[in-house]
């Protein structure tokens, strides 16, 4: 990578974090870009030159988010242990969306969706396609099913079952209560398609 396109890279992943940092601490609505521009330590136009609006740089700050974690809990799929790669998917899924970071944004979608609906449809659009992928082939493939849909949606449901009780302020699974959660989970699951 050259010089300038390092620096486009850095300048670009300083917008981020500021972007990041304000959306979560402000919201959505309260948030201005020439606020962003100041923490970020760069130009309101400089900003404008990376992201033209306010609504595609808070799209860029989410789907960047998901990023770190997407790969790292699909990854796991690939075990050659059926239960040990459900359990290490679950896992790393759950701390993803048990995270304070995550846990943030659910909450500004919340308070935001009614006067700002805009970013609740940019946020679904931007939905767990890969997520999904992965785990439709690894249930196909797995456990010969046609139609694998609902039997995962039933699993994501219980392993986000503990998401509303952070949501509303109230204490946060710990790594080990995260780990017991997805065993759980993931053997009623087995036990629902043997």
């Amino acid at each position: 990578m050259s010089k300038i396109a390092q620096n486009k890279e850095k300048k670009k992943q300083a917008i981020l974090a500021a972007a990041k940092s304000v959306f979560l601490s402000e919201g959505y609505s309260s948030a201005s870009m020439d606020g962003i521009a100041v923490q970020a330590k760069i130009t309101k136009q400089t900003l404008y030159r990376y992201f033209p609006s306010k609504i595609e740089l808070f799209q860029a700050t989410l789907q960047q988010i998901g990023e770190n974690y997407n790969d790292r809990y699909s990854q796991h799929l690939a075990l050659e242990s059926t239960r040990d790669a459900l359990i290490a998917f679950a896992s790393e899924f759950m701390k993803f969306h048990l995270s304070q970071e995550h846990i943030a944004v659910q909450r500004l979608l919340i308070a935001e969706a009614v006067q700002e609906p805009e970013i609740v449809q940019r946020f679904m659009r931007m939905g767990p396609d890969d997520t999904n992928r992965s785990l439709n082939v690894f249930f196909v493939e797995r456990f010969k099913l046609r139609q694998p849909h609902t039997k995962i949606e039933l699993w994501i449901g219980m392993l986000l079952a503990p998401r509303s009780e952070a949501l509303l302020g109230m204490s946060v699974l710990n790594e080990q209560q995260i780990e017991q959660h997805a065993i759980e989970a993931t053997d009623v699951l087995l036990l629902g398609i043997q």
